[in-house]
């Protein structure tokens, strides 16, 4: 097998879709993908089967989820531009606004689609502040002192993000926020949008708090439709990345084993989060065992220390496990390495090679 190469694997991502739409059911919500940490289109037919719409972030999801999931998208950015507001309407049916100055700018041309507002609960225990949408400070959403108490009739619906991979007991936490700050707007609404972040896919995930939760909100505000927009948790624990050792070389007792892979490039979030990957048939140890080295000339391209049950050879792989979410859609060619190639291990144990990539797509890029 050529490396390196993302594989997702059929089973797995069914497996998640599965959980997904009986959480959705049972709580009589929307679960929809977030394509900013999914976006592998050639693996849209299977999520059809399960959901129904996807959420967009720039014109370009927002037309991919039009032209390739074959759905209008729920869409929310930071900042709409002249040049691309038009196009991005035509590709949703829902469209949220992150100010009230955005949504001064450009409302009137938001014909035909259900218009939101993000709001800023200003509560959040994403401990990462690179990752908390709610840090003090934050660009995102408007808080409810800023709000008027009759907010303009075309606003159908309230948006917020407030979570990073986090469980249903700090959703039960954060909402009891929301509510507090909010709920006396929620009369003039049609839904609410409680973001990402919700990974009910994690093997410790309290689906039937979440479950609890969410029927509990509907009881209380039965006019309110409840979206919910994960990313991760579709792909959570879908398929490894599959690398190879090109080269073992030590300095000052340290031996680093140089990838055919980025952490850079191919694993961005491991530098940015950070956080170790699990490699698999290693275990990660403070000091001795490799260092795991990419291969860009980026000194830091390098990533902890592991320890193998036997010597490391030229040649040998090295996978990283759990590689699916956020990974193919932040993967960048820095110092012109190519992306892994993408390949679906089928339930019959086929694998199909969905993307390759080479020079061309390196070039492309600085046409």
């Amino acid at each position: 097998m050529a490396t390196p190469i993302y594989i997702i694997e059929e089973k797995k991502l069914r497996r998640n879709l599965t959980l997904i739409a009986d959480v959705a059911a049972k709580a009589d919500i929307e679960i929809i993908l977030a394509f900013k940490a999914f976006a592998l289109w050639k693996t849209f037919p299977i999520f059809l089967e399960y959901i129904h719409s996807t959420t967009a972030s720039s014109m370009s999801e927002a037309r991919l989820a039009f032209e390739e999931f074959g759905a209008p998208a729920h869409t929310y950015s930071p900042a709409y531009t002249d040049e691309e507001f038009d196009e991005i309407v035509r590709c949703s049916s829902h469209l949220t606004f992150n100010s009230l100055s955005q949504y001064e700018r450009f409302h009137e041309r938001a014909k035909g689609v259900s218009i939101g507002l993000r709001i800023n609960p200003e509560y959040s225990e994403v401990e990462t502040l690179l990752y908390n949408p709610c840090a003090p400070g934050t660009r995102f959403g408007v808080t409810a002192d800023k709000l008027p108490a009759q907010l303009p009739s075309d606003i159908e619906g309230f948006h917020c993000h407030c979570h990073c991979e986090s469980g249903a007991d700090v959703f039960q936490r954060t909402l009891e926020h929301i509510e507090e700050k909010f709920s006396n707007w929620f009369p003039q609404l049609k839904w609410i949008n409680f973001g990402g972040g919700h990974l009910m896919t994690r093997k410790d995930y309290d689906v039937a708090l979440l479950i609890r939760l969410m029927k509990d909100f509907r009881q209380r505000y039965p006019w309110l439709k409840v979206i919910l927009e994960p990313g991760s948790t579709f792909a959570w624990q879908t398929g490894p990345l599959v690398s190879h050792v090109v080269d073992i070389v030590e300095d000052k007792g340290i031996r680093t084993a140089i990838l055919d892979v980025s952490f850079t490039c191919h694993m961005p979030d491991c530098l940015e989060m950070p956080y170790f990957p699990n490699v698999r048939g290693a275990k990660h140890v403070e000091e001795g065992g490799y260092r795991l080295g990419g291969n860009s000339c980026l000194s830091g391209d390098y990533m902890g220390y592991w320890r193998f049950n036997h010597k490391l050879q030229v040649g040998e792989e090295v996978i990283f496990e759990d590689m699916i979410h956020y990974t193919t859609v932040k993967t960048n060619t820095f110092n012109g390495i190519s992306h892994p190639s993408i390949g679906m291990l089928h339930e019959d144990g086929r694998l199909e090679i969905l993307r390759e990539f080479g020079y061309e797509d390196y070039r492309n890029r600085m046409d």
